[in-house]
This record gives structure tokens, sequence and C-alpha cells, in this order.
């Protein structure tokens, strides 16, 4: 869309471009991938032109239907970790696990901070103003709002480094499939 200066604010003109791209989504850890019409886009998605116009097209009805259509399918019958916005409430709401993670704008903002580029940095207090104006137009929004699962663990993750995150998720991931295949 922003490649092409689609206006974010036109629906149709975003639903019609979002049915004609091929988005890829690799599932590697190691070497995360995104991809549209074969076009490596893994560093664009993070940019502030991006962030910005995300909300809006995410909005779109279409978008989220095809979106949510390509999430199903690559999470397939599960063994995948997933992170996104509504995962467990719209595209995969019976999951086996749901883990909500949550963090003061600050810790938020500084951690995003810390993965732009070079030439994309920002004081810090412009990226927390940004992360808290989309998540306040992300939970209010028609479709697919913000929200967490009703049967979503929530973790504050303020004070947690990431390997910290890791290993409690891992933990929380090993107790439910060790509960799931508990005799009765």
């Amino acid at each position: 869309m922003l490649l092409e200066h689609i206006d974010g604010d036109d629906a149709a003109a975003v639903a019609a471009r979002a049915e004609s791209v091929e988005i890829g989504s690799g599932t590697n850890p190691e070497q995360p991938t995104i991809s549209l019409g074969g076009v490596d886009v893994a560093v664009e998605i993070r940019s502030d032109e991006t962030t910005k116009a995300v909300s809006p097209v995410s909005a779109v009805p279409r978008v989220r239907e095809l979106l949510v259509a390509l999430q199903r399918s690559i999470i397939g019958s599960g063994g995948i970790v997933v992170e996104g916005r509504d995962i467990g409430t719209v595209v995969a709401p019976d999951a086996a696990l749901k883990v909500y993670l949550t963090a003061d704008p600050s810790a938020r903002a500084e951690r995003r901070s810390a993965e732009m580029q070079p030439n994309q940095a920002r004081e810090i207090d412009a990226v927390e103003a940004e992360l808290i104006r989309r998540d306040r137009y992300d939970s209010s929004r028609t479709t697919a709002p913000l929200t967490a699962a009703e049967d979503a663990v929530a973790i504050d993750t303020t004070d947690l480094t990431l390997d910290q995150v890791i290993d409690t998720v891992a933990t929380l991931a090993l107790e439910r499939a060790a509960w799931t295949r508990a005799p009765n």
C-alpha cells in the first residue's frame, strides 16, 4: 500500500490491493521472513511509516479476512508459536495455550527503539506515544479489536528480559502439553 501510495483510509482500494498481492510468511524462527509479491519486506514492516499506517489498514474487514485465512493456513494443526494482536481471539481461538503479553508503555518503547534500524531511530518518547496511539486505535476498532482472550494467560513483561519471557512461555507450554496428555 505504502509503496504504491494507496491511501490507507480508502478501504476499497486497500481491499483490492490486498486481494491481488501475494503475501509470504516464513516460519523459521532463526530467519523470519515476510514478503510481498516475492520481495522481502521484513525491515520495511518495522518502519515508522508502516507502524503509522498499519492500524487503519488492518481495520479493513476484507484485509482481516485475507490475513486470518493466511494465518490459519500457516498455523495448520498447531505445533507453532504465533504472535499477533488478535491471534487468541480471532485467528486461533481454540489454541491449546494463549498468552497475552503486556508491558509498561515505556518498556515497550525502549524495546521497539532497540529493534529499529539506525536510520529509523527516534526519540523514545515519540515511539511510546505512537505505541499508545496504536493500542488505543486497535482496542476500539470494530473489526477484530485488540483484547485478551478470556482464557489467555496474562504475563506482564515490563521487568523481564527476553530470555525470561521465553522461559516463562516455554514452561507454560510444557505444562499445558503435559496437562492435555494426562490420563483422565
